[in-house]
């Protein structure tokens, strides 16, 4: 088997990253690779924060069809509200600082892609701006009729 000429960081990721957790056990600090470590360590932070936002964004989604095809409005759309507010729930118990992405100003900005998704699903016309806030996206109760 030829050995690869590019650093293991590019080579074998899972390898790599199973190195550096197993250097940083054995107090070897000098052995790291502190620069893709670094990089790593910010993404998880976004991973994070990319997740909470798609939550977000799912209920946005669903509360757009929800709101503008009341007669079709299903237990599942209701489920998949539902399940991401509890998820949103469960990523602020694990990383309270996320918090600071659920304003009005995060629901605006996932807004888009949230319409343009309801948009694709229902060939409906939504509003350009978005209707609604922080509160009434992980709050407003949504009840079958």
């Amino acid at each position: 088997m030829e050995k690869s000429s590019k650093p293991l960081y590019e080579s074998d990721f899972s390898l790599w990253a199973e190195t550096m957790a197993d250097l940083l056990d054995q107090g070897r600090f000098t052995d790291l690779d502190i620069e893709n470590l670094v990089e790593e360590v910010r993404d998880l932070s976004k991973r994070e924060r990319d997740r909470l936002l798609s939550s977000l964004r799912l209920i946005v989604h669903h509360l757009l069809k929800w709101d503008y095809q009341p007669q079709r409005g299903s237990r599942s759309w209701q489920l998949t509200i539902q399940r991401e507010r509890n998820n949103i729930r469960f990523y602020l118990k694990d990383s309270p600082s996320l918090k600071r992405y659920l304003t009005d100003e995060w629901v605006m900005e996932v807004y888009d892609n949230a319409r343009l998704d309801a948009l694709k699903e229902t060939n409906l016309d939504f509003p350009k701006d978005c209707p609604y806030g922080i509160a009434t996206a992980l709050e407003r109760p949504i009840e079958l009729g």
